[in-house]
């Protein structure tokens, strides 16, 4: 049987749960391809699935490899599988089935996409995920439009550095949330107004918001439908918006969780080649740090993506 390197949880708890072990090597179905896998990167869901918050805490995971994004090289491809052959580059978001943490996955083919080819793995790595969570915020549930103004929470961070490059290249104007220390990299993201949620509130500065993208919640995401223009809408990746009781006409929140999208991948690839979209990775790890890759992103102040390099 052939074997290969993981990063395996046998139980929920801190980073130390994380253990490098030897698994079974997958073999593709026949709609599927097997990657080998190059990086992964590494989400706030991880680590809340390893803590055992996320999504069904006090319940015993058993062994699972964590990772829900990743670049890499197809080895073997399924029977059924045409549109892609051994050797092709691509990068994946995958279904919450599959674990991106191994030398190897195995996916159906029809979630994969060609990889963008100026840049690298590691920087390919840290897109899916994030990039298609903002895409599907902005695009899909805001529908924002050329023109129209978004207030996005958290621009420094995995989704929200993609949130602002994704409103620009759509023709939005974009302010943005950060702290102090990152508000020139939101201005090399192209927001047109930065707020340094430390020494500011926005909420006595801003006004006629057309769609707010929240990754923060709590009082910051409260505070925000006092900005929204009447008919806005609030997004949150954090769950369904709390609305107050009193509000301006036609005000919505909306509350999502990102699916995977082949075809939003095609689409951030083309951003990507064209550099209108610039993934920022922040720390690179190797697969057997992983636990110092969870305790980063965890507690840590982290600006864009933290990615473990596989091979």
């Amino acid at each position: 049987m052939a074997t290969m390197q993981a990063i395996c949880i046998r139980e929920f708890g801190g980073p130390e749960v994380l253990r490098l072990e030897t698994v079974s090597k997958p073999d593709p179905g026949d709609t599927e391809v097997c990657i080998r896998v190059h990086a992964a990167s590494v989400n706030p869901v991880d680590y809340k699935i390893r803590a055992g918050s996320y999504p069904t805490p006090n319940r015993s995971p058993g062994p699972q490899i964590l990772g829900r994004d990743l670049s890499g090289v197809i080895e073997r491809c399924g029977a059924a599988v045409s549109d892609f052959k051994p050797g092709d580059e691509v990068y994946v978001f995958l279904d919450p089935a599959r674990g991106a943490y191994a030398q190897y996955v195995c996916t159906p083919a029809s979630l994969c996409a060609k990889k963008p080819r100026t840049i690298d793995h590691t920087t390919a790595a840290a897109v899916p995920l994030a990039a298609i969570t903002a895409w599907q915020g902005l695009f899909s549930h805001a529908q924002l439009q050329p023109e129209q103004t978004v207030l996005v929470h958290g621009g420094a961070g995995g989704v929200g550095h993609f949130a602002i490059q994704l409103a620009k290249a759509r023709g939005a104007r974009v302010i943005t949330t950060v702290s102090t220390q990152d508000i020139e990299f939101a201005r090399t993201l192209g927001a047109d107004q930065v707020i340094d949620y430390k020494t500011q509130r926005f909420d006595e500065e801003l006004a006629d918001i057309d769609v707010v993208f929240d990754l923060v919640a709590g009082d910051t995401q409260q505070r925000s439908w006092s900005v929204l223009r009447a008919n806005g809408v609030l997004v949150s990746t954090l769950g369904e918006p709390q609305q107050p009781p009193e509000r301006k006409p036609g005000q919505r929140g909306i509350g999502y969780m990102a699916s995977a999208d082949a075809g939003q991948l095609a689409q951030l690839r083309q951003l990507i080649d064209e550099r209108s979209v610039k993934p920022h990775v922040s720390a690179r790890y190797a697969l057997v740090d992983a636990a110092r890759a969870h305790a980063q992103l965890e507690h840590d102040h982290v600006r864009g993506k933290v990615v473990l390099e596989v091979t």
